[in-house]
């Protein structure tokens, strides 16, 4: 069953007149895009710096205004409420930043930082509050006696744990999680994968995954969309994905993924070459929005834009496999 469904979700950031009363340029940061997330799965959103993830899922979670679009979530668009209201529906969906060193006040102590969203949305009562946080601690592994220290007092790692113990107060039913490893060593990498695969288990949580490591989705989703340039180019389950990608973006990702088995296997092939630089997202290209850079672009590519299409397995390609 789907908790979440995204459609046409479009975003875009007004830029500055090239000259006085000329017509302003708009940026399309995110364009058309749909998706759903269901009850207890993860959908892992990859692409690289600047194809529009993140701001998909600040979008999506109302951190970020929509331009259009609508944004389901238990049936109630989200885009569509008001402040009070959308304030209610916060304890449903929270969010995991990227950085564990700048997401936590340095003046408070850890155990208040958790406790914090349970007082503010009203969760509980006072004694109940503080059993909830003290059992959150041990949910992500840290200790009760550290729940009176600051964040600086503990490593990357541990401050992540701290806030995805933060994330969790509230009991939401979706985690946004905006590249929640990506500032952390690889091994401490591993641990945080390991307790977020471990909490989707038992809580029954689904997951907004925003990742560029290909790597970190395959371990932790249940689905991946492929964005660029602001739209999905290829949406699949994660074992159909990564055994079988169809749009060629996609397949570079994969071919340039480090990988010493690859290098060590007798039929290595050097990564797909990509050539010249991604379209301007202030002024994309009527057809597809890969096709100066796509080694298969035909003439159709460059005029007509391909459709999101497939069952189960979804590519927007006019030559896909």
């Amino acid at each position: 069953m789907s908790l979440m469904q995204v459609r046409d979700l479009r975003v875009e950031f007004p830029l500055p007149r090239p000259r006085p009363f000329a017509p302003r340029p708009v940026l399309q940061a995110v364009r058309g895009v749909s998706f759903d997330v269901a009850e207890g799965r993860a959908l892992g959103i990859v692409g690289e710096s600047g194809s529009g993830k993140t701001t998909t899922a600040m979008a999506a979670i109302r951190l970020q205004e929509a331009a259009s679009g609508q944004v389901l979530f238990e049936g109630t668009d989200l885009l569509g409420l008001d402040a009070a209201q959308m304030r209610a529906r916060r304890r449903d969906i929270q969010l995991i930043f990227q950085d564990p060193y700048s997401s936590l006040n340095p003046r408070a102590r850890v155990g208040d930082i958790v406790r914090e969203p349970l007082d503010l949305l009203g969760v509980g009562s006072v004694s109940e509050r503080g059993a909830r946080v003290r059992d959150l601690f041990a949910k992500v592994g840290l200790r009760e006696d550290q729940m009176a220290l600051f964040p600086h007092q503990f490593s990357g790692g541990q401050r992540q744990r701290i806030s995805i113990a933060r994330a969790l107060a509230p009991g939401p039913k979706l985690l946004v999680c905006d590249e929640p490893v990506s500032a952390l060593d690889v091994a401490i990498q591993a641990q945080i994968l390991n307790l977020l695969a471990r909490l989707k288990a038992e809580l029954g949580l689904a997951y907004l995954f925003i990742s560029h490591d290909l790597g970190v989705v395959r371990h932790v989703c249940d689905e991946v969309a492929v964005m660029y340039l602001g739209q999905i180019v290829e949406r699949a389950p994660v074992g159909d994905l990564f055994a079988r990608a169809q749009h060629p973006y996609t397949q570079a990702l994969l071919a340039a993924a480090p990988s010493l088995g690859r290098r060590r296997s007798r039929g290595f092939k050097r990564p797909l070459s990509l050539r010249g630089d991604p379209a301007s997202p202030s002024a994309p290209p009527p057809g597809c929005a890969f096709a100066a850079r796509c080694p298969k672009a035909a003439a159709v590519c460059r005029d007509v834009p391909p459709a999101l299409d497939g069952a189960g397995h979804q590519v927007a390609c006019h030559f896909p496999g």
